[in-house]
């Protein structure tokens, strides 16, 4: 039961990091000015699922480890980063939402909205090293 977590989460990266490229398209063709296709549709699709799992996942986490260690926050640096991106990962969904609903040319706020998320995706991958060592600490025994 307890892998659960650990694998929706990394999966959920996968796709982040999937939706990073995507998004890496459309900086190309606003900034860069090369022709490039940006699968817009996708990218907010695949976006909203991502983040969206992201902090679902770390509320379970924080669930998970009341529910089996009986205690809060007591996984150290991994439940303080999962605090800390929980606004980024607001911010990237609430931005998200309205630059797909602003569908005009905007420039300056898919730019906050692409650095937000690239921090969200370099906090993430913190996460997976702090988290196979917390696995190590509570799950298996080691």
């Amino acid at each position: 039961m307890l892998i659960i977590h650990p694998i929706i989460q990394f999966l959920s990266i996968v796709v982040a990091l999937y939706v990073f490229y995507l998004g890496l398209q459309r900086f190309r063709l606003l900034h860069l000015h090369h022709k490039v296709v940006f699968r817009w549709k996708r990218h907010v699709a695949l976006g909203e699922i991502a983040l969206g799992v992201l902090l679902a996942g770390m509320l379970g986490g924080m669930a998970v480890v009341y529910v089996y260690r009986h205690g809060v926050f007591i996984t150290g640096i991994h439940g303080q980063v999962a605090l800390l991106m929980a606004p980024f990962m607001i911010f990237g969904l609430v931005s998200g939402l309205y630059l797909n609903h602003k569908k005009r040319q905007l420039r300056i706020l898919p730019l906050i909205h692409g650095l937000n998320n690239l921090a969200v995706l370099v906090m993430a991958a913190s996460q997976i090293v702090s988290g196979l060592r917390i696995y190590g600490m509570f799950v298996s025994g080691g």
